[in-house]
C-alpha cells in the first residue's frame, strides 16, 4: 500500500501521465461496454452480416452526425413493416374467388434535403400454393401518381425499384427526361429545367418534400396464402460511425476492436516482459553454458526477420488471433530486452546483500526470484506499459495486410476492407479515420503513461 500511495503521489506531478491514464481507463469502459452490450457470439454475427435488421443499413454511409454540419441534410433510412404494423401502415384483405386480395398502404413523411440511396421492398409469403400476384403504386405529396409494376412473389421476394427497368421507363414519361429511379421518385418537378435538353445536376435538384404514400395489391389464388411487406427507403447516413461496403455497422467493429486490441497488447507485452527478465536473470546467475546458449539464442533470433515470419505463419498455418499472438511471444522473448536485463543483473550478482544472500544458505529459486528481479522490476513497468501499442500497431499491421483474424472484427480489420475498396478515392474518409484515430488515441496513452513512469521510477530521469 505504502508502494501505490508513493506512486500516485508522484503520478499527480505529471500532466502527461494523468492524460494517459485518462485515456487507458477510457480504453478500458470501452472495452467493457463492448464485451457487456455486444456478446461475443452477436458481435460476429452481426459483422459476418447475418443479423436480423443487418439488411436494413445502408451501404458506406457515413456518421449520421455530419448533418449537423452540413446545409443540405443527408436522409435517414425510413424502414416499415407490415408484421410489426404501426400508424403508418395500412394492411386488410377480403376474400377474392378461391383466394383473397391483400391491400398493403405504407406513408411515410420524407423532410431530408437529398434523395435516398437505395428503396426496397421485401415481401414475405406464408403457405405452399401457388404464387401470389402483386401490383403496386406510388404517389407523391402532389398527387401524382405512377405504377411501379406487376410481378409474381415467391416465399421472400425483393422489389428493387432502382433494378426496375419498366419504371424508370415509366418515370421518363413522366418527368420528360431520364433520372435514376430513386431520384425520380422524389424529384421536385417545379425544380427542373424546361428545356428537356439542359443538362441536370442531381447534386443540386432539391427533392419534393412531404407525404409519399406506397400502395400494393396481392392477389393470392388459395386461402391459406398470407402476405406481409416490408418497406424500406436507404437514407445516406447512419449511426454513430456509419456503415461498409457489406452494410455492416463499423460501430460493432470499433467497440469491439477496442477490447482485441488491448487484450493483445497487454498479454503480449506482459508475458514477453516478464518472460525476458526471468530468462535473463537465469542467465546470469548460472552463467556458463546456460548464459552462453541463452545469448547465442537470442542473436539468431534478432537476426531473423521478425515479420515475414509472422506473414508466413498467418499465410501457411493459421490467422487466428491466438496463434499470430503466440508466434509473436515467442519470437520476442529472445529479444533486445535479453541484453538490457543481463547488464543490469551483472551488476546485482555483486551486491553486498546478494553475498550475504547466499552466505544463509538461500537457494538458487530464491535468489533469483526474491532478491534479483525484484530490484528491477520497477523498470519493468514503464518498458512494459511503453511496449503495448507496438503490440496494438503490429496487430493492426497485420490485419491491413490481410493477416488478421478472418472472425473477429478490428481496427485493422477495418482499414483493410476499406483500403480494399477504395475508401479515400470515393471520399468515404469516416471509414479510415475512424479506426485509425482510435489507433493513434491507443498509442498516445499508454505512451504518455509510459514516459512518465520512466521518470519516476528512474531516478535519472526525474525533474527537478
Amino acid at each position: 500500500m505504502g508502494f501505490l500511495k508513493s506512486f500516485f503521489r508522484e503520478v499527480k506531478y505529471y500532466p502527461s501521465a494523468i492524460v494517459g491514464v485518462l485515456v487507458i481507463v477510457a480504453l478500458l469502459i470501452l472495452s467493457l461496454y463492448a464485451v457487456i452490450k455486444i456478446p461475443y457470439s452477436e458481435a460476429i454475427e452481426l459483422w459476418r452480416g447475418t443479423g436480423e435488421t443487418w439488411y436494413h443499413n445502408p451501404k458506406t454511409a457515413p456518421p449520421a452526425w455530419i448533418n449537423y454540419f452540413r446545409s443540405r441534410k443527408l436522409p435517414t433510412t425510413i424502414v416499415l413493416d407490415s408484421r410489426k404494423g404501426g400508424p403508418d401502415i395500412e394492411r386488410s384483405e377480403k376474400p377474392l374467388g378461391q383466394g383473397k386480395q391483400i391491400d398493403l398502404t405504407f406513408t411515410f413523411d420524407y423532410q431530408a434535403d437529398d434523395f435516398p440511396s437505395d428503396l426496397v421492398m421485401y415481401f414475405y409469403v406464408t403457405g405452399n400454393g401457388k404464387q401470389p400476384f402483386a401490383t403496386g403504386e406510388w404517389t407523391m405529396p402532389d398527387g401524382r401518381t405512377v405504377r411501379l409494376g406487376n410481378f409474381a412473389i415467391s416465399h421472400r421476394y425483393s422489389f428493387r425499384f432502382t433494378q426496375e427497368k419498366d419504371l424508370s421507363r415509366r418515370l421518363k414519361r413522366m418527368l420528360k427526361r431520364e433520372l435514376p429511379v430513386e431520384v425520380g421518385l422524389f424529384v421536385d418537378p417545379a425544380a427542373l429545367p424546361k428545356d428537356r435538353e439542359a443538362q441536370v445536376d442531381i447534386k443540386t435538384l432539391p427533392p419534393l418534400k412531404g407525404k409519399y404514400t406506397v400502395h400494393v395489391t396481392v392477389t393470392t389464388f388459395d386461402p391459406e396464402t398470407d402476405v406481409q411487406a416490408e418497406l424500406i427507403v436507404y437514407g445516406k447516413v447512419y449511426g454513430l460511425a456509419g456503415t461498409d461496403h457489406l452494410r455492416r455497422d463499423l460501430m460493432v467493429g470499433l467497440l469491439w476492436g477496442t477490447p482485441v486490441a488491448i487484450a493483445f497488447g497487454l498479454i503480449s507485452s506482459l508475458v514477453i516482459g516478464l518472460a525476458t527478465m526471468i530468462i535473463a536473470a537465469v542467465g546470469v546467475w548460472y552463467g556458463g553454458v546456460v548464459d552462453e546458449t541463452i545469448q547465442r539464442i537470442t542473436e539468431i533470433n534478432l537476426v531473423l526477420p521478425f515479420l515475414p515470419i509472422l506473414l508466413m505463419v498467418g499465410i501457411f498455418i493459421s490467422r487466428s488471433l491466438l496463434t499470430i499472438m503466440l508466434v509473436t511471444i515467442a519470437l520476442s522473448i529472445f529479444g533486445s530486452g535479453i541484453k538490457s536485463y543481463r547488464a543490469m543483473f551483472l551488476q546485482l550478482r555483486e551486491s553486498p546483500y546478494i553475498e550475504a544472500a547466499r552466505a544463509y544458505g538461500a537457494g538458487d529459486g530464491r535468489i533469483i526470484f526474491l532478491y534479483l528481479i525484484p530490484r528491477i522490476l520497477p523498470m519493468l513497468i514503464p518498458g512494459f506499459v511503453s511496449a503495448i501499442p507496438s503490440f496494438v500497431f503490429l496487430e493492426a499491421s497485420l490485419a491491413v495486410l490481410g493477416i488478421g483474424d478472418p472472425v473477429l472484427p478490428t481496427w485493422g480489420k477495418i482499414i483493410q476492407d476499406a483500403q480494399a475498396n477504395a475508401a479515400l478515392y470515393k471520399g468515404l474518409y469516416y471509414w479510415i479515420l475512424e479506426p485509425s484515430v482510435l489507433l493513434i488515441v491507443t498509442g498516445l496513452g499508454f505512451s504518455l503513461l509510459g514516459f512518465a513512469l520512466d521518470r519516476i521510477f528512474n531516478p535519472r530521469l526525474r525533474q527537478e
